[in-house]
């Protein structure tokens, strides 16, 4: 994927216009903290019900639920860790980035919300975490995929993934924040 089908927000994944949202989920498809526990009590229990239905979730891959009472129509669960406030790894959020990348366009989603993967209850470094799933996009090729809006929940990750993207794509002039 290209520069120009990435944009970068500060802001509240709930509230994002995409068709899908990604939840850096766990393999039981619990989701009380995090990403997962925001959207959770955003969108409804309903999200969790189902996710849980297609437990477990391997690293390494996606399913795609309905997204309850948000805007967007579905929710992407890609683990980056096996149990809830588990260890994950710079490996494991890449091959998650990825996994969530092919849901999203199996499922011919157009707009794709992506928190910072591994970065929250996982405590990855964020410009390292940044940089792997900038280079995981940068590496997938959709078919119906347009854009991907990665977001940021705070000035840190904000700014880490402006680096990543500078370092995988080539430097532009870093934005204020919105």
């Amino acid at each position: 994927m290209n520069r120009k089908m990435l944009e970068i927000r500060m802001t509240d994944i709930t509230s994002v216009d995409a068709d899908a949202l990604v939840n850096p989920a766990n393999s039981q498809g619990t989701m009380g903290g995090g990403v997962a526990g925001v959207l959770r009590r955003a969108g409804g229990v309903e999200i969790e019900q189902e996710a849980k239905k297609k437990a477990p979730i391997p690293l390494g891959s996606a399913v795609i639920t309905k997204a309850g009472t948000l805007k967007a129509k579905h929710i992407i669960h890609a683990p980056t860790m096996e149990k809830p406030v588990g260890e994950t790894s710079f490996e494991i959020v890449a091959s998650a980035m990825l996994a969530a990348l092919e849901r999203a366009d199996a499922h011919k989603v157009k707009v794709l919300a992506v928190p910072g993967m591994g970065t929250g209850v996982g405590k990855l470094n964020k410009d390292k975490a940044a940089a792997v799933m900038v280079k995981a996009i940068q590496q997938f090729q959709p078919l119906y995929l347009q854009k991907i809006i990665l977001v940021a929940t705070d000035k840190e990750l904000f700014h880490s993934l402006y680096r990543a993207m500078d370092t995988v794509y080539g430097k532009e002039p870093l934005p204020k924040s919105r």
